[in-house]
């Protein structure tokens, strides 16, 4: 995983082998909304990575904060989604990185009186 130059949003593996795909995958997880902050899961750079292999794929995403009360649910929210995209079993692994809000979609943290 990359991060563009000039912006904030992580560029996932799939991207690259799968490029339509991991859009339609996007645009579905922008339905994932963290329900304390009211923003969606993509445009929280919440979802670090993403693998896709012909028989499966793997969801690597990282929470808020390290004992978010909506994390379990978000995570197999976004599982469904993701099988529902991807049309094969996907498993979603919990990273550790620490949540910051530089991982925001680029102009978001103007909102939060950020930038």
């Amino acid at each position: 995983m990359t991060t563009p130059s000039g912006s904030y949003r992580p560029t996932w593996d799939s991207e690259k082998d799968y490029p339509e795909l991991s859009e339609k995958l996007r645009e579905e997880l922008r339905s994932v909304t963290d329900p304390e902050i009211g923003l969606n899961i993509i445009q929280l750079g919440l979802v670090r990575n993403v693998i896709i292999e012909p028989d499966s794929a793997t969801i690597h995403m990282i929470l808020t904060t390290p004992f978010c009360p909506y994390g379990p649910a978000m995570l197999e929210t976004t599982r469904q989604k993701a099988e529902q995209v991807l049309q094969r079993p996907t498993y979603v692994q919990l990273g550790m990185e620490m949540w910051d809000f530089s991982m925001m979609e680029e102009g978001l943290g103007a909102d939060w009186g950020l930038y």
